[in-house]
């Protein structure tokens, strides 16, 4: 498989999230990739536990208000930008980028003091990407015209 060049910042679309072409940060600092995410819940429904919540912030110009369910998640330990462990919930859901859908874990935290609400982390790049880190939304020229 050929790996395709991005940028710095690109446009991906989440479909389960029903997010299209939202910016994201490509971190190859950071292993795992993070989701803003608002009212974090988790219910139980029909016997199952499931975890609900609100992607983007409310003055996010992608911001649907919608709520979304995820029956499929767990808790991880990961370290935050400032070296403090702490414990998030993590999804697994597919992404667009560069014309492909792809299957990845993304951790959901509070990304309201950040530029960006999605960080795109090394284990998502691994094997897929190269990073072109002078070059912003380079990925536009592999998208289906």
């Amino acid at each position: 498989m050929d790996q395709k060049i991005i940028g710095r910042k690109e446009k991906i679309s989440l479909p389960k999230l029903g997010l299209n072409l939202v910016w994201a940060k490509v971190d190859t600092g950071a292993y795992t990739s993070s989701i803003h995410a608002e009212n974090l819940e988790v219910v139980e429904e029909n016997g199952k536990r499931i975890l609900r919540f609100h992607p983007l912030l409310p003055g996010h110009k992608s911001y649907t208000g919608e709520m979304v369910t995820f029956e499929h998640f767990r808790e991880k330990k990961v370290k935050n930008s400032f070296g403090h462990a702490e414990v998030r919930y993590l999804i697994e859901t597919t992404f667009e980028l560069a014309g492909e859908s792809y299957s990845a874990e993304f951790t959901l935290s509070d990304r309201s003091s950040m530029r960006n609400a999605i960080l795109l982390g090394r284990k998502i790049l691994k094997n897929r990407f190269l990073v072109d880190v002078s070059k912003v939304n380079l990925a536009r020229a592999y998208r289906v015209k």
